[in-house]
């Protein structure tokens, strides 16, 4: 590409041109022993035409490069290569001082490959061989070059070794030595008269150079060589040689084109691009530049105290002077220093100038040296462009570039200082280019500022912030394969590398059917109302067919839910700050800190990076300790209210509730939450006492009877408190319990609802209590399953005859086929309204359902082989293990336990360590039994034997269990053997066990003991300790997480356990299926409330968050890092306030020099008329009493 453009460059001698002498015209006034013409180059290097004019050459005295030159195709332009530098390569070109700053601005920009600026600051003044003060070096190195890479800027000089040039230069090139940025490389680029380069020869090339080597030498005319720090060269010829100021007017004209080009700085394009002089020491031909720069609204900056011209401007522009004493004050010094230049036009000069002194900003390190040199710069453009008036369209500009330099504190106390009046319209584009740019703080002030968020976001603005995401972030990576799949396959081709731009280099843009579907696969179906209904067809049913993007009138409607949007928008971007700003600004707190939760970390998973994973992890982790923290404040504040937040479905993400959104996330320390626990273990007791003893219940489940006594306490126990509540009541935010008794039938499956009046018989009533509560279901299940277990041991050892069943085993095959149809009702009956896929997939997300249907399945393989005599075994053999299988499902039972539960997580946990520990014992385990086999039974020819002495023997001799006889030659026993293979095969002897080098087996049997059991096995203990240390903090929250979903799948289940389940699906299937009959015990885990109640529950949610942040914030005040911040603060205001005091003090003293010259003035007057005969008065001029003369005229 780079090579491509280099060749493309031919046009360059067509449109840029250089200047040649036309006219030679001998200059006298300099020694010489060749004839030189006034333009400073010999007569030799001149064209016949220009030596033969002699009568042009006698009318005209004195040489002028408008007339006496003509234009030619530039000779000189290509890259250029500094050898012995680093092989540093730069742009340079030979171009006319008449050309036009547009083609070389669009050479810079577009053929160069230099970024377009988003600043241009011209450093001007020292020239020759100056000598640059410390602070100064400090100035450039540390405050310019630091500015400019961090705004973008272009930095323009010489270029040159010499003044100015060679001191930016070494700028330059110690900020890229310390700098760790490779990416953010300083553009500096030198103007510099083509006449006075070192060694310019070598540079010209009327075909390019592509490079040319140039060479610094160490002579003291190299000191107009090109500087190697810089980026590009515009060598300007006026047609002279040796001769400087021919370039100023060109780099004069150049400021002034870029002054009028725009750039993206604001994120639109729409803003001007500032150009900023500075000015370091100087000589009077200074004061004209400035002057003509000031005339086109070109701002300057002054050093003061860099000396030179500048000093004495720093001086009058920050004093007060009157006409003549400013006039007596530049005579004196440019007398004094510049004696030679013309002082009048100087006075002049300077006088113009300070009536522009808007636009000039002096800079004095010893005031102002704690300050940012950018926040020094912004403000002199901020100087420069302060407008009378209150319009906020003409600041616009200004606020664009304090939001692209990230200076909010400046846009704050310069343009949000309540003296402009901002629309809500006027801070939109700002406010894109904030969100685009992750601007947070900016897009926090023009929020604050009166910016309406509702008017802001529309669906189609949003796409362009999707559209803006970076091409290498994971967003747009899956935006972009979303986007592929919807194109036809016939249009799938290679990619090619840019073909993430669109056509002209345009990103790629994006609708929200893209961003839909990669929600989809981060959330489910949690995303659908966010952007499903838009691309739904009018009177489409839930499966409608997505209509495409350019049929739909969507992008001009308002967003809905803008906060919402934009949070969402902030989270996929893994935007920290955006995102929590966001999540603050909008509602639904909890859920929206569950659901960004979610988001973040199923990200992770995709991300290929390991840092940028971490990152998306821990913010994922942060946001759901924030839904933690408002939920804790939430729960501190009414317990009630907070359980119907857990249990209120929210439509913004799926009709899902939090308890929902906390499981899909994997939000453990959410679910482990005192609160969360306090409403899943009111829903597993039901009606029953929390502290009801496990003997009363077991009692009360054997012994039905004892339900109706006092053995068991219930909150409602009489008939008149189990009426039913009026539905308004049960929808106010003030409820004292979650759902009451008689709202929803404690089995659960109800068929009708009990009227208001009507009252149920104590019986029934306690009947469905005692056995609706989940605990109930839970006990019932234990108890059976134990006797499952019983009655599977009992057939398999005693009553498994090989003839046929029996009927105990018959009563196991139906009490395991009841199992089977509970597995069924689970998989496709619980969750109605998702596809049969769905459905599948999410049963089978469950191990535990996995390790069911393993059972099942051995079950019935088992029994089919049971059932054929050839099979008998086979099948006997497969119920075996499944038996293990079934056992092992008492696992998942006991984890509701409060002791047992964390144990069960740990030694989970310490599975995975067994299995990494059987990997090392089995490698050495195989060494060890090879290597023992070829030397003891070299002949051994029997598989079976061989597995067994190279695994089974040296596993059992970890034990301990070492057959000395059989390896140990000393005391093994002369018996019948052979050696003979067939022999062997045929098992008619054993093979002879070989004794020779019988010392290397008692030698390998010691070291493989000791690393086995001492090594291995140690190394066993230590992972074990190290997991149970690391598992143990954290065990009480992984057993919790575990606890809800058991009480969530025994809440679901029916209260009856198998085999008598059978009749709870019967009752079940007559209820949904022929009395239509809809189930109620739902409501405990999933409501809906009405508007009003929604409405309030959310406003009480989004207070409870409030009184959070206004904690946190106190807590974050009252931090020492915030303490210091505010110290520093009002240590600086007080410094400021002091600066203000000296300059007031100082206006005050002139203002008295004023008064004290007015009063001379006066009094001069009042004399001369006293002397003359113009005023006839005999009572004498007043004169001036001070308060002390007054005091002593008191009588």
């Amino acid at each position: 590409m780079a090579s491509r453009l280099d060749k493309d460059q031919s046009w360059i001698p067509k449109v840029i041109k250089k200047k040649t002498c036309s006219t030679f015209l001998e200059d006298t006034t300099t020694p010489s022993k060749q004839q030189l013409c006034q333009c400073g180059y010999p007569k030799a290097c001149h064209i016949s035409v220009a030596t033969e004019d002699n009568f042009g050459a006698a009318i005209v005295s004195r040489w002028n490069t408008a007339e006496h030159t003509t234009e030619e195709p530039t000779d000189a332009f290509g890259d250029v290569e500094f050898f012995g530098k680093g092989r540093r390569h730069g742009k340079f070109v030979r171009l006319s001082s008449d050309t036009d700053p547009a083609v070389v601005y669009t050479l810079i920009t577009q053929y160069w490959g230099i970024p377009p600026p988003n600043l241009v600051v011209s450093v001007v003044g020292g020239e020759g061989n100056l000598k640059m003060k410390t602070w100064l070096k400090d100035i450039l190195r540390r405050g310019l070059i630091k500015a400019a890479q961090s705004t973008g800027a272009w930095i323009m000089t010489s270029g040159l070794q010499v003044g100015i040039g060679k001191y930016v230069g070494e700028a330059v090139r110690d900020h890229a030595t310390a700098s760790t940025q490779t990416t953010a490389k300083v553009v500096a680029m030198g103007i510099a008269p083509w006449g006075i380069v070192y060694d310019k020869k070598r540079l010209v090339n009327p075909k390019g150079s592509f490079p040319v080597q140039y060479t610094v030498s160490s002579d003291e005319e190299a000191e107009h060589a090109l500087d190697d720090n810089y980026s590009a060269f515009l060598l300007v010829d006026d047609g002279t040689n040796n001769r400087v100021g021919g370039e100023i007017q060109f780099q004069a004209r150049l400021e002034e084109h870029i002054l009028t080009q725009r750039t993206g700085i604001g994120g639109r394009g729409s803003i001007e691009i500032p150009v900023l002089c500075m000015l370091i020491q100087g000589g009077p031909n200074m004061l004209e530049r400035i002057y003509k720069a000031t005339k086109n609204n070109i701002p300057w900056l002054i050093l003061a105290g860099s000396g030179g011209i500048a000093d004495i401007l720093a001086e009058v522009i920050t004093e007060s002077f009157t006409a003549e004493t400013l006039k007596k004050k530049v005579e004196a010094w440019i007398q004094k220093h510049f004696p030679s230049e013309d002082v009048l036009r100087s006075v002049e000069l300077v006088q113009k100038i300070v009536e522009n002194k808007h636009l000039v900003t002096v800079y004095n390190a010893d005031l102002e040296g704690t300050e940012e040199f950018d926040t020094i710069i912004l403000k002199a453009l901020f100087k420069a462009c302060k407008k009378h008036c209150t319009n906020a369209l003409a600041y616009l500009d200004e606020l664009k570039l304090a939001v692209a330099w990230n200076r909010v504190d400046i846009a704050k106390s310069e343009l949000f200082n309540g003296e402009i009046l901002w629309k809500s319209s006027d801070l939109e584009d700002p406010l894109t280019a904030a969100l685009v740019n992750n601007k947070p703080e900016f897009v926090k002030l023009f929020i604050d500022n009166g910016t309406n968020i509702v008017e802001y976001l529309s669906y189609q603005r949003l796409e362009e912030l999707y559209s803006s995401a970076a091409e290498n972030c994971l967003l747009s990576t899956f935006l972009r394969k979303k986007q592929e799949e919807r194109r036809p396959p016939h249009s799938q081709g290679p990619e090619h590398p840019l073909s993430s731009l669109g056509a002209g280099g345009k990103r790629r843009s994006y609708t929200l059917g893209e961003v839909l579907k990669v929600l989809s696969d981060l959330m489910g179906d949690f995303c659908e109302p966010l952007y499903g209904e838009l691309f739904k067809p009018a009177g489409s049913g839930k499966n409608g067919t997505l209509l495409k993007p350019q049929e739909l009138p969507y992008q001009v409607r308002k967003s809905s839910t803008p906060w919402t949007d934009l949070f969402i928008w902030a989270v996929l971007q893994n935007r920290n700050e955006m995102a929590i700003y966001f999540w603050e600004m909008g509602g639904e707190s909890v859920s929206s800190g569950l659901v960004a939760c979610r988001i973040l970390r199923e990200m992770a998973r995709h991300e290929s990076e390991a840092e940028g994973a971490q990152v998306m992890k821990e913010l994922g982790a942060k946001f759901e300790q924030l839904a933690l923290d408002v939920f804790n404040e939430c729960y501190r504040h009414s317990e009630k209210r907070a359980f119907r937040l857990l249990v209120r479905r929210c439509p913004v993400w799926g009709r899902a509730t939090c308890l929902q959104l906390a499981t899909q996330a994997d939000a453990r320390n959410f679910l482990a939450h005192d609160g969360v626990q306090a409403l899943l273990s009111q829903i597993w007791w039901g009606e029953m006492d929390r502290n009801t003893e496990v003997w009363r219940l077991g009692l009360s489940f054997f012994c039905p009877p004892f339900i109706f006594s006092n053995l068991i306490k219930f909150s409602h126990g009489t008939e008149e408190q189990v009426t039913e509540i009026p539905a308004s009541e049960l929808d106010s935010a003030e409820g004292d319990v979650l759902l009451q008794a008689s709202e929803v039938s404690r089995d659960g499956e109800a068929d009708v609802m009990v009227r208001a009046g009507n009252k149920r018989p104590f019986w029934m009533i306690r009947w469905k209590q005692f056995w609706g509560a989940p605990v109930t279901s839970f006990l019932g299940n234990v108890i059976m399953y134990f006797a499952f277990l019983f009655l599977f041991a009992y057939v398999l050892i005693l009553d498994l005859p090989p003839l046929g069943p029996t009927k105990m085993e018959l009563i196991l095959y139906f009490w395991v086929l009841t199992l089977v149809f509970e597995e069924i009702r689970q998989t496709f009956f619980v969750s109605m309204n998702i596809s049969m896929r769905k459905k599948v997939k999410l049963y089978f997300q469950d191990m535990w359902n996995k390790c069911d249907m393993l059972a099942i399945l051995l079950f019935i393989i088992g029994v089919t082989g049971r059932m054929f005599r050839t099979w008998y075994e086979m099948g006997r053999v497969v119920l075996c293990l499944d038996y293990m299988v079934f056992s092992f499902r008492l696992i998942h039972i006991f984890a509701v336990n409060k002791q047992l539960g964390p144990k069960i997580i740990i030694v989970g946990k310490m599975m995975k360590d067994v299995f990494f520990f059987l990997f090392f014992l089995g490698v050495w385990l195989m060494a060890y039994g090879v290597a023992t086999q070829g030397l003891l039974h070299h002949t051994e020819t029997r598989a079976n034997w061989i597995f067994r002495r190279v695994f089974y023997r040296p596993y059992l001799q970890i034990f301990g269990q070492i057959p000395l006889d059989e390896v140990d030659a000393a005391r093994i026993q002369g018996s019948n053997c052979t050696d003979d293979p067939v022999a062997i095969l045929m098992e008619e002897l054993p093979p002879c066990t070989n004794t020779y080098a019988n010392w290397l087996v008692i030698l390998l049997l010691t070291i493989f003991l000791l690393v086995a059991n001492i090594l291995l096995v140690n190394l066993l203990i230590a992972m074990f300790s190290y997991t149970f240390s690391k598992v143990q903090e954290n065990s009480d929250i992984y057993w919790k997480f575990q606890r809800y979903n058991l009480i969530v799948e025994y809440h679901k289940r029916p209260a009856l356990a198998p085999p008598f389940i059978i009749f709870s699906h019967i009752n079940i299937f007559i209820k949904r299926n022929i009395r239509k009959v809809p189930s109620v015990k739902s409501k405990l885990f999933i409501r809906d409330f009405s508007e009003s109640v929604t409405s309030k529950l959310m406003t009480w949610e989004a207070v409870q968050k409030e009184n959070y942040l206004v904690s946190c914030n106190r807590i974050k005040r009252e931090s020492n890092m915030e303490r210091l911040k505010r110290t520093a603060q009002k240590v600086e205001s007080v410094l400021n306030y002091i600066t203000d005091i000296r300059e007031h003090d100082r206006r005050l003293r002139v203002l008295e020099q004023q008064v004290d010259y007015c009063t001379e003035a006066l009094t001069w007057l009042a004399e001369s008329l006293l002397q003359s005969n113009l005023i006839k008065n005999s009572r004498a001029p007043p004169t001036f009493t001070g308060p002390s003369s007054k005091k002593d005229t008191k009588p």
